[in-house]
Order: C-alpha cells, then sequence, then structure tokens
C-alpha cells in the first residue's frame, strides 16, 4: 500500500479522557491483535478484520479535536500491527500540537528491537511511554497505569517521568452508545465483574459490547 492510501485500522477513538494517562488525552484502539490473554479487557477488537480505516492525517485531525488534549495513548488490539500508519499520525499531530504519548503494547520491548523493522522503529521513535508486556489476569493488581504487574514501565524519553504509572490510582469512565457499553480505562477485575453482573440485569449485550 502506498504511502497516499495507508489507512489504520480503528477500532474506537476516545478524544478527551483523563483516565489513561497524565493530562487531558485521546486515546486510539486499533482493531486486530495477535495475542489472546486471558480475561482480556477489548475481545471484540482482537480479531483482525476491517472496521473503520481513517487516514493517519484525519484520524490525526480527530484525536486533537479538543484543545485541552495534551497527549495521545495507543492501545487496542495491538498499536504495533500498525506501526507504519500510527507513526505517520503521531507525526501528523505533533505538527499541529505540541503532545506526549504513551502506548500500550503485548510485545516486549528487547523483542520489538530485535525485529529490526523499520515501522516499528520508527513508531517507538514518537513514543515517550511504552507499556510492554501481555496481560496477565492472576497478576492483575488493581494499581497502576497497567494491566498486569509482569508488564514494565519503560520511559524512551524524560518527558513523563514524574507520573507514577506504577502505582497510579485506576479510575474509569463508562461510556454508552445505544446497548454497547464502552469502558475505558483500565478496571480491576472486581469492577469488570460488576459491569458485566449490571449489564447482564439491565441492559442486552451485542458481541463485543464491553470492551
Amino acid at each position: 500500500m502506498g504511502a497516499q492510501n495507508l489507512q489504520i485500522n480503528v477500532a474506537a477513538t476516545q478524544v478527551g479522557t483523563e483516565v489513561l494517562g497524565p493530562g487531558v488525552r485521546s486515546v486510539v484502539w486499533v482493531q486486530g491483535c495477535p495475542f489472546r490473554c486471558r480475561g482480556c479487557i477489548s475481545p471484540a477488537w482482537l480479531p483482525v478484520k476491517p472496521a473503520r480505516l481513517v487516514r493517519p492525517s484525519d484520524l490525526a485531525k480527530v484525536l486533537l479535536g479538543k484543545p485541552e488534549v495534551t497527549g495521545l495513548t495507543l492501545s487496542g488490539g495491538e498499536p504495533m500491527v500498525q506501526a507504519v500508519g500510527l507513526a505517520k499520525m503521531v507525526r501528523a499531530a505533533r505538527r499541529q500540537r505540541d503532545i506526549d504519548v504513551i502506548c500500550f503494547t503485548g510485545f516486549q520491548l528487547k523483542d520489538l528491537l530485535r525485529f529490526s523493522n523499520r515501522g516499528i522503529n520508527e513508531l517507538l521513535g514518537q513514543i515517550d511511554v511504552l507499556i510492554d508486556g501481555p496481560y496477565i489476569d492472576s497478576l492483575n493488581t488493581g494499581r497502576g497505569l497497567r494491566g498486569s504487574s509482569n508488564q514494565k514501565i519503560h520511559f524512551l524519553t524524560d518527558r513523563l517521568r514524574h507520573y507514577p504509572f506504577e502505582d497510579c490510582q485506576r479510575n474509569i469512565e463508562l461510556l454508552v452508545t445505544g446497548t454497547e457499553l464502552t469502558v475505558v480505562g483500565i478496571p480491576t477485575r472486581q469492577v469488570l465483574s460488576a459491569i458485566h453482573a449490571a449489564v447482564d440485569g439491565y441492559m442486552p449485550r451485542s458481541p463485543g459490547a464491553i470492551v
């Protein structure tokens, strides 16, 4: 696919949130993931299938749609599978505004560096904080901006070293669209169980309604 036709396969976006990193941020969740972590919060976004195809420059405009947004968070799905498009999107966003970037990945940083993949290297060069490693449900401690304690926080720049990623309190936002409920943030297992119980009791659940 040529650079002019490059598109990002987007599962969802949220413009302006305070639960996935410091300050007011926008989040993009990409569609498709090679991992199948038990207890994944986003099962609907695992299959590699077309979702919403967006050009990187257009996605940058969407994510910066509120003037108070100071950072971007990349999640999924698996961002590294779409590294080329996301790197281009971040560069486009930074031409418009001075932002910081946090990225979640199921890969470990040491493996990403070993791949010697140009697209992945370009995306890593745009990231301030990388949170790496697969989600392990039994290691979900309920604290910090990571799903489980095996995941490591890598400061690829010094920009966000002041933020307590490993021990900050978790908060979530609940977004309701029609009959679908989207959880923004990293819930504890107890909170996620309570949300599932509430949805089962009061709302019809479509496939992947809780993500």
